[in-house]
């Protein structure tokens, strides 16, 4: 059983700095693309950033320049720094993967965090 937990969420002031980790653990045989989602109050969830496997990223343009995703491979972690937040970046945030599972052969599964709260007061 594969599983996504994530952590580092919480209170902040606009302007300030969060950091999320996104920790993989079951059994994996390789993690392709990693990513953050957040849904908002009252909106549907959306793409926050994408990491593939070899490292490139997208990020939707309402967070380019604020925010940063990353990996760590050895670790099967996927963190996001978030910079400069403003009250609109609440929200709660999800991590997404794209997992192969030990015995699976090559089938890649999407896999969901819990999620975690980000609230930015202004």
């Amino acid at each position: 059983q594969v599983q996504l937990v994530e952590s580092g969420g919480g209170l902040v002031q606009s302007g300030g700095s969060l950091r999320l980790a996104c920790a993989a653990s079951g059994s994996i045989f390789r993690i392709n693309r990693m990513g953050w989602y957040r849904q908002r109050p009252g909106n549907e969830r959306e793409l926050v950033a994408i990491v593939t496997s070899t490292g490139s990223t997208t990020y939707a343009d309402s967070v380019k320049g604020r925010f940063t995703i990353s990996r760590d491979n050895a670790k099967k972690t996927v963190y996001l720094q978030m910079n400069s937040l403003k009250p609109e970046d609440t929200a709660v945030y999800y991590c997404n993967g794209y997992i192969i599972e030990r015995g699976r052969g090559l089938r890649e599964d999407p896999y969901w965090g819990q999620g975690t709260q980000v609230t930015v007061s202004s």
